[in-house]
Parts: C-alpha cells; structure tokens; sequence
C-alpha cells in the first residue's frame, strides 16, 4: 500500500535506520542524504519518509509530501551553498525525479536528486 513501509525496499530501511546513510537533513516527512555514488560535487537525494514507487505515485497520493520534497531540495541547496546570486557558469543547482527504470529510476521509491557545484549543461546525459 502506497505510504506503507516496503520491507524490500532501500530507502525505506534508510528511514527506518536500518541501513547507514549520510543524512544533511530530516524532517517530520523526508530525509536529505548524500548519493552514494555522487554524479556531482553535490548529489543529495532528498526522499518522501512515506513509501511510494515514484514522483508522479507521490504527487497523485500525497501532494503535500510531494510539496515537501522540492521545499526540503531548496534548503538542501541553500544549505549546500549552491544558489549564487548573479548565476553564471559552475552556480546554481538542478533537481532531478526519474520516473521507471527507462528514465534511470533504480530505486523504486520516489526521491529528488539535487545536484550543483559544477556546470550543469543541457540537454543531460
């Protein structure tokens, strides 16, 4: 059932503290924490406490989760010092939901990742 704990799932055993993570952030309803395999300087998931497979599963079930998930990548990246005033090359940050393995999705819990501290250019990868 969608907000329900998963037992196979990774992120909810982060949550739960059963698996070790890098934690920059937590609140009543997500938890920030750094990629284990970081794409760039800065690469910090920021995930739902609550179980659901996916953006567009958190956005239809909970939309006030969802709100809380780009709040939470906001201060993750003002935390992390990567909005610079004046922009320019290497400043600024980009948050990134991919949705189903086609879209790169491996874990099937839905998070942001927020990524800076380099240029970013586009289109992606």
């Amino acid at each position: 059932m969608a907000g329900e704990p998963q037992a196979d799932c990774l992120f909810c055993k982060i949550v739960a503290g059963e698996v070790p993570a890098t934690v920059v952030r937590d609140t009543e309803t997500t938890l920030a924490f750094r990629d284990i395999n970081p794409q760039a300087p800065t690469h910090v998931l920021v995930i739902p406490k609550a179980h659901h497979p996916d953006a567009a599963s958190l956005a239809a079930a909970d939309p006030a989760a969802a709100a809380d998930v780009l709040r939470e990548a906001g201060e993750v990246a003002a935390q992390e010092k990567l909005p610079v005033a004046g922009g320019g090359p290497g400043t600024g940050y980009r948050i990134v939901f991919n949705t189903g393995a086609g879209a790169g999705q491996t874990v099937f819990h839905a998070h942001a990742h927020v990524l800076g501290g380099r240029g970013l250019e586009w289109p992606p990868g």
